[in-house]
């Protein structure tokens, strides 16, 4: 199922837009604010942004800007959605990144074709994502979604499966709670920070019996990691019964 984010800070559009997507199939993401939304690709990858021009905390065309420059979203398919409908505007938001520009009010089926000619012109949607995340031996498959360790499957719950996708997507990336929050339960939802620490200990948990859990490391004042598969500790790990998870100090440069 393809998933697409919603960037829209009105509720009663981003739900409007929800409720014209999902019969079609595909899986809906939301996010509020700038930040959320960055928070939002960088942890759990969609195939294709709807993304509101006019947001509280930052201008849409800045945040198409920023996804533009860095590398593991400079193909993201985006489609600006914007009140301003102007010839200038729309050759703005395309000069600034945009795939697609689509201006309010729109109809159903108007939104469903750019989305769907957009997915397809992108290959499918992958948006050049890879969908199998794989690090020493420990295998996360986004389409499917399975976990496997040497091809063996190894049982999640949803939550930890989302935990998991967001630390193997940005390996050695120290990660704050509220971070963690923000892209595995969203924007919206109403837990606190100590439900981080509950879900990374039944993630640890389900590594354990593998050694995978030493991948998980804490970042004392900070948050959590996953071990960078590059350094010499975040290579193959070996299995142990030791429960102190590890560690590490936060480097300042």
């Amino acid at each position: 199922m393809q998933r697409i984010l919603i960037v829209e800070d009105e509720h009663a559009i981003r739900g409007l837009l929800a409720f014209l997507l999902r019969p079609a199939g595909y899986e809906v993401l939301e996010a509020d604010s700038a930040l959320t939304a960055i928070d939002s690709v960088s942890g759990q990858r969609p195939d294709l942004v709807l993304l509101d021009r006019m947001l509280p905390d930052m201008d849409g065309l800045k945040v198409l800007k920023i996804w533009r420059t860095e590398a593991s979203t400079s193909r993201l398919p985006v489609i600006l959605v914007s009140a301003r409908a102007t010839e200038a505007d729309r050759v703005e938001g395309l000069q600034a990144g945009a795939d697609d520009y689509i201006t309010k009010p729109f109809s159903r089926d108007e939104l469903l074709a750019r989305v769907q000619s957009l997915l397809r012109r992108t290959g499918n949607g992958s948006g050049g994502v890879p969908e199998l995340r794989e690090i020493g031996g420990l295998a996360l498959d986004v389409r499917s979604l399975r976990v496997t360790v040497d091809q063996q499957p190894l049982p999640l719950g949803p939550i930890e499966f989302r935990l998991l996708n967001m630390f193997m997507s940005q390996p050695g990336r120290a990660l704050s709670r509220q971070q963690i929050l923000r892209q595995v339960w969203r924007a919206n939802a109403y837990v606190d920070q100590r439900t981080v620490d509950v879900h990374i200990r039944r993630l640890r948990a389900a590594l354990e019996p593998t050694g995978h859990h030493r991948l998980v490391q804490t970042v004392r004042g900070v948050g959590y990691r996953f071990a960078d598969p590059h350094s010499a500790r975040g290579a193959r790990p070996s299995p142990s019964r030791s429960d102190s998870p590890e560690e590490t100090p936060v480097r300042t440069s």
